[in-house]
């Protein structure tokens, strides 16, 4: 019997994840990534235990968590210094099950990257949806054309092709695309600073900063501010910085001093505009940012394309019925990630706030829910971090032992 083929477009954290998936299912699986490398920007990304659990699935958990900085502690702090709410690991392996990780993202797609079969991902391969093909018995397979006009054929399409994914307006051109969230992003990494501190994230008038520590002596910093999109400062994104953080508490000001005038990454974000008819349609299936992108105030974006990468996978078993298979990836999926796509924005309105009654508001109900209700930031993520993944049929090799995370949560 044949070999079913995949294809996976797009060479990020969600594809990587669903071909490693796919493969392990027992998929002939490529990988076609637009850019001459995989060489993802140089970011962080934070690991929630929903997160971790799929990729224990695929057996890629414990080899993250070796390369993973885990946060004893983290904080909401205002931009004098003034601490008001923290919470720790502890209590998220309490509430969770594990505690929330924080990787660079190239290491990740490294990893995830080398647990496909030689020659899987083909970089440079710009890839156009051509035919989404037909699901019923004997149905046509989708077909892809690259740049150069060399057309492929597959049993399945992944699409992983980001937030104004090309193959999403071809499956659902009647589908309004992402919207402007009324903030842009700033993402850093550099050395750490010599005087120690706390994880933390800073709220301001209409914006925020944050600062994660990595497992390698660097610091994974975030920002954001709310302003008119599309937008570039004439001298530089790290000038930007400094005009509108330089002056925050320990350690903004020695983040900022480290960085090089280019190293800044700076992007919009866009949420999801309306929930789409489905995650799929023909042979085609849609993966995350593709499908739902976020704002990243719960830090779940890439958690959750993690977790579309492993249903998919469960429900499509070679073996399976293309159609039925498709149909529950999309019942799974679509409430669960819109229910996500919503509680992001909520949170992210509330960091922008600008004016100073309403700031003084937002720091009175904050103060007051840290001491009233403990763990706070973490009961966020109540109903999303706790989340499991189905049976991991396709996590070969993994029976009858316990994952690091398995092991944490039974101490």
């Amino acid at each position: 019997m044949r070999h079913r083929t995949a294809i996976v477009i797009g060479g990020g954290i969600g594809g990587l994840t669903a071909a490693v998936a796919l493969e392990r299912r027992g998929w002939a699986v490529t990988v076609l990534e637009r850019a001459a490398a995989l060489e993802p920007v140089g970011a962080g990304i934070g690991l929630a235990p929903n997160a971790q659990r799929a990729l224990d699935a695929i057996g890629a958990g414990d080899a993250v968590r070796a390369g993973a900085a885990r946060q004893a502690a983290g904080e909401i702090r205002l931009p004098g210094g003034r601490r008001l709410a923290r919470t720790d690991n502890a209590a998220a392996v309490r509430r969770f099950g594990g505690p929330v990780l924080v990787v660079h993202r190239a290491e990740l797609v490294g990893l995830l990257a080398a647990r496909l079969p030689a020659g899987a991902v083909r970089t440079a391969a710009a890839a156009e949806l051509v035919d989404m093909g037909e699901t019923g018995a004997g149905g046509r397979p989708a077909r892809v054309r690259l740049a150069d006009g060399e057309e492929l054929s597959a049993d399945l399409v992944v699409a992983a092709d980001g937030i104004h994914s090309a193959v999403r307006r071809t499956l659902f051109p009647g589908h309004p695309g992402p919207r402007y969230a009324g903030f842009t992003t700033w993402r850093l990494v550099v050395p750490a600073p010599d005087r120690p501190f706390v994880a933390h994230e800073t709220w301001g008038r209409g914006g925020l900063w944050g600062s994660l520590p990595l497992h390698d002596g660097r610091v994974y910093a975030y920002a954001t501010a709310a302003v008119p999109p599309a937008g570039r400062a004439a001298d530089g994104e790290r000038a930007e910085l400094l005009r509108r953080f330089g002056h925050w508490h320990h350690p903004v000001p020695a983040l900022l001093a480290a960085v090089g005038p280019v190293a800044v990454l700076r992007n919009d974000v866009y949420t999801a505009a309306a929930p789409p008819p489905a995650f799929h349609r023909g042979r085609v299936a849609l993966l995350g940012d593709a499908v739902h992108p976020m704002t990243p105030n719960l830090g779940q974006g890439g958690c959750q394309a993690i977790e579309d990468a492993v249903v998919l996978a469960h429900e499509a078993a070679p073996d399976a019925d293309p159609a039925a298979a498709l149909a529950a990836y999309t019942r799974q999926r679509l409430p669960r990630t819109m229910e996500v796509v919503r509680r992001a924005e909520r949170i992210g309105r509330f960091t922008t706030w600008r004016s100073r009654p309403a700031c003084a508001l937002r720091t009175a109900v904050l103060a007051t829910h840290a001491r009233l209700t403990p763990d706070l930031a973490l009961r966020t993520l109540d109903g999303i971090a706790d989340w499991r993944p189905p049976a991991a049929t396709y996590a070969s090799g993994t029976r009858g032992t316990r994952t690091a995370a398995q092991r944490e949560e039974h101490r």
